[in-house]
């Protein structure tokens, strides 16, 4: 229960820095795209800032409940972000939330409130072999990199859908990074700080963390819904195959399970499919 609270707070922090990030990103749009130009002037916005900060204490949270708890059942929560996300970047960024969306944000609650309820986690490993996780890192790495390639030559909302997929999938292997390596604090900081897992995790973190930012510049809803949808999706994967836990004894509510989680995904493509749009600013005073 208490890894399923911190994983909730985390989700909260996560919606929140990434609000605030697009906040700057729209303040700051940059019609050439991504340049050193770009990410200076967002480095020194303090709203820029203070989404990589609600960022980063959400990770510490998330990394407390992900040594605690088992990923299959942690990282599907983070789901939750994107739809704390919608209102609030309707309240900064004049972004509208429709009914497309409404609905959207209830079939992920009501899928994530039943997967819960159906699942009784059990097994598991807090680490795999070296050989498993070089597997593992190659699949979703050269997904990754097919995704960004086909995004890049895409459309605004297709781009942020297709760049926030593969941030998506990154962020589900650095939350089973996340685990190997929390899980080793107890036993001392040498076995951290000499051990490969914190070094893969720190690439694999801000490889994906630069993807997100790419894929704000897309739209809000598109990027925060693929990245939700995919981050639950590849963690499942590789917490069922990579780390061998399960959700439950029973193969059929192991499977009930996964469908009310596929209901929950369901409910983000409906919130991808809807369209947002700033809010329109007044129209100027008609002259006397």
């Amino acid at each position: 229960m208490l890894a399923v609270c911190l994983a909730l707070v985390a989700a909260l922090l996560y919606a929140l820095g990434t609000v605030l990030q697009q906040k700057a990103d729209i303040e700051e749009a940059d019609t050439a795209g991504v340049s050193a130009g770009f990410v200076r002037r967002l480095v020194q916005r303090p709203v820029w800032l203070a989404g990589v900060v609600s960022e980063l204490v959400g990770f510490g949270v998330l990394a407390v409940a992900l040594g605690i708890g088992r990923l299959v059942i942690v990282q599907p929560l983070q789901v939750l972000s994107v739809v704390i996300a919608l209102p609030l970047g309707a309240w900064l960024t004049g972004q509208r939330v429709g009914r497309r969306q409404v609905y959207g944000a209830v079939l992920v609650t009501a899928g994530l409130v039943a997967f819960l309820a159906l699942s009784d986690p059990s097994g598991g490993n807090d680490d795999a072999r070296v050989r498993d996780w070089l597997i593992a890192g190659a699949v979703i790495g050269g997904a990754s990199a097919v995704l960004v390639v086909a995004g890049l030559r895409a459309r605004p909302a297709l781009r942020a859908a297709l760049i926030g997929t593969a941030a998506g999938i990154l962020f589900g292997l650095q939350a089973a990074l996340t685990k190997a390596t929390v899980t080793r604090v107890p036993d001392g900081i040498d076995d951290v700080v000499f051990d490969w897992h914190l070094y893969a995790l720190v690439v694999v973190g801000l490889a994906a963390f630069g993807l997100t930012q790419l894929s704000l510049q897309g739209g809000l809803a598109p990027s925060l819904a693929s990245t939700a949808t995919f981050d639950p999706v590849s963690s499942l994967v590789l917490g069922l195959t990579l780390l061998d836990e399960q959700l439950h004894d029973s193969a059929a509510v192991s499977a009930l399970s996964i469908a009310a989680l596929i209901v929950s995904l369901g409910g983000l493509l409906v919130l991808l499919l809807g369209r947002e749009a700033p809010a329109a600013a007044p129209a100027p005073a008609p002259a006397a």
